[in-house]
């Protein structure tokens, strides 16, 4: 099955089914598994770098999208030299990958045509449901189910551990700092099976825009900083620049030390598998927590 990734969550889920060898092209944020590196990229990005301010990230992209702007490129001749039987796109969001009418309507033109399928998750159920129909898609149905399962079993022993937890904490995670986005999605949902309570963001909703006296009225236990798109270093550069402006050093979690940076883009951001070990990550922090709540959680 000749399959064109234009996620990185969908190589991810290629790659945890064992079938990279499928894989004959990549969107250019495709990067896990390490073998997606040696794979033709069909798209480009139009969007700044990661060498400015996140601000003027975000205004940008407010900007073009505004404008009804494309932030993406596709590389037209090289999809059609690709011959894809598949390809793995989304719907979610039009900041994460190219426009789904764009691609849907590229791929009708097509020798085939191929097969164009929407991973358009909100819930964890609904990643695992991704996960199934790329295998199904890709013939592997039976590698999926060992895949699933073995997800499943993680969930289910994060879940027991909980039985034995006194307290949840309660937990704000940023998913972008300047300016501030809460969690959405199926973020939140984690923080509960982890064993916390998400105090700003909304389960199975959309991230949007708050501030930093949203943050205060919410009263975080724990601050963790997992920014859409961002490694845990590249987080910690706004976050230093930040963290001394009054209305965030003031917040009790900064002043406690109980402030996590983490790398959102490879395990919170992406619908993938590594969801589930964002999911051991909390649950790892919220244990430590209250073993010792009035530590530091941090890791600046």
């Amino acid at each position: 099955m000749r399959t064109v990734s234009l996620l990185p969550a969908a190589t991810e889920i290629v790659g945890v089914l064992g079938l990279m060898d499928q894989l004959v092209g990549i969107s250019h944020d495709c990067d896990f598994p390490a073998e997606a590196n040696t794979k033709p990229r069909v798209t480009s990005c139009k969007m700044p770098g990661n060498d400015i301010a996140s601000r003027d990230i975000d205004a940008w992209v407010t900007e073009q999208v505004q404008q009804g702007a494309d932030l993406y490129t596709l590389d037209e001749c090289l999809l059609r030299e690709l011959h894809p039987e598949l390809i793995l796109t989304q719907k979610l969001c039009d900041v994460c990958a190219p426009a789904y009418g764009t691609i849907a309507a590229l791929a009708a033109t097509l020798p085939g045509p191929p097969r164009v399928i929407n991973l358009e998750p909100t819930t964890l159920d609904d990643i695992f449901n991704n996960i199934r129909t790329v295998a199904v898609a890709m013939n592997a149905s039976e590698i999926g189910t060992r895949v699933l399962q073995q997800l499943h079993d993680r969930v289910e022993q994060v879940k027991s551990r909980l039985a034995q937890t006194t307290k949840r904490p309660r937990v704000v995670l940023i998913e972008w700092l300047d300016p501030l986005f809460c969690s959405g999605h199926w973020t939140p949902e984690l923080i509960e099976i982890a064993g916390g309570i998400e105090v700003l963001g909304g389960k199975w909703q959309h991230s949007v825009r708050k501030t930093w006296d949203d943050v205060r009225h919410a009263d975080p236990e724990i601050l963790i900083i997992a920014c859409c798109g961002q490694t845990e270093s590249r987080a910690l550069r706004d976050w230093n620049r930040i963290k001394s402006q009054p209305e965030v050093a003031s917040l009790p979690a900064v002043q406690s030390g109980r402030v996590v940076i983490t790398d959102g883009n490879a395990f919170f951001n992406r619908p993938g598998p590594r969801v589930v070990d964002a999911l051991e990550y909390l649950a790892r922090i919220f244990r430590s927590f209250n073993r010792n709540p009035k530590g530091s959680a941090s890791r600046v």
